[in-house]
């Protein structure tokens, strides 16, 4: 049997709060390792959430990935963190970075990814630390700052989301982990973890843990699970990928490594955005790069293959209108594997 990663569920500000508790007792019962919380401005604050979910389960890690330093100020970060790692007995992990640009700008902030991260991993780890600190940054700064009571955890490792490669570069000297996003191929994983990695070891630190978001459709039926994957693929290229055909050299990077010509991106992109369904736009090849889909025979599979990329932990986002059933037909197949 080929190694698996650690298998987590990704839920989002997109969820309900209710429908967050109802989806990690499913995973906490089907033999999931960690919930993590991806938060985005102008959706729901996840804090909410992640807290009831650290209540009602007993085993899973919880996981804040990501907590942009624009909505929560790095000192916030480092109260809020510590207050849920109390409240879950230290099972919270956390995971920071910058947000999207465009979402940030929205909001009032001049965006600086790299100096705004940097800012707020010192303080944050410093805070959670019990330190004292006084710190100027370029984007954030700190006088004489102290938590008023000692964290739980005050050596939690910081997990920084990282996609361009100075980000990446910037995770391995700095960081404890790397959380790579929805929307990366395998290539793409591979490139990133080698990038953090070396920076890793240029500084003298251990190579950061990866965890990996992906989204998922398992059901026993195929071709059904692939026709849900290609809806969820369709949104997330619609809502999150630039117009146009000038790409920043990120994306371009992404589409390289997906196995998908650079043309026929371009045009199945513009028929999305006609409003043609995804299911006649996106073929296979969609699929294979952007989602694990199929019989849980076919996620597991999908997932070990991550494992040889460096991804420690493997963080499912259950696409499609039945992610309950979804997720406990994968964690049978899982447990019988793992037995």
């Amino acid at each position: 049997m080929e190694e698996l990663p650690e298998i987590g569920l990704r839920l989002h500000g997109g969820l309900d709060p209710r429908s967050c508790i109802d989806l990690a007792q499913a995973a906490e019962a089907n033999g999931f390792a960690s919930l993590w919380f991806a938060e985005n401005p102008l959706q729901r604050g996840v804090l909410p959430a992640a807290s009831a979910c650290a209540l009602l389960t007993r085993r899973l890690r919880i996981g804040l990935g990501i907590i942009n330093v624009y909505s929560h100020h790095p000192t916030l970060i480092a109260m809020e963190f510590a207050a849920l790692d109390e409240l879950a007995d230290g099972r919270a992990r956390l995971g920071i970075g910058s947000g999207i640009g465009r979402l940030i700008e929205r909001i009032g902030f001049a965006w600086q990814p790299l100096a705004a991260t940097r800012d707020a991993l010192h303080i944050v780890r410093r805070l959670l630390a019990g330190e004292e600190m006084t710190y100027r940054g370029q984007v954030f700064s700190v006088h004489q700052a102290r938590l008023a009571f000692r964290a739980r955890s005050p050596r939690t490792p910081i997990y920084m989301a990282a996609m361009g490669d100075r980000s990446l570069r910037l995770c391995g000297r700095l960081a404890d982990g790397l959380i790579v996003s929805n929307m990366c191929p395998l290539g793409y994983t591979e490139r990133a973890v080698t990038i953090a990695k070396a920076a890793a070891a240029e500084a003298g630190r251990p190579p950061p843990a990866v965890v990996q978001y992906v989204p998922c459709v398992a059901r026993p039926d195929r071709s059904a699970a692939r026709q849900a994957a290609k809806a969820a693929i369709g949104e997330m290229l619609t809502a999150f990928w630039p117009a146009g055909i000038e790409w920043p050299a990120l994306r371009e990077a992404i589409v390289a490594q997906s196995g998908i010509p650079r043309p026929e991106f371009v045009a199945a992109l513009a028929r999305l955005r006609d409003g043609e369904p995804a299911d006649r736009v996106l073929d296979e090849r969609f699929v294979a790069a952007f989602a694990i889909a199929g019989t849980a025979e076919d996620c597991l599979a999908a997932a070990t293959r991550f494992q040889r990329a460096g991804v420690g932990e493997l963080v499912l986002t259950f696409a499609g209108a039945q992610p309950i059933d979804d997720i406990g037909y994968f964690g049978r197949a899982l447990a019988e594997q793992r037995a």
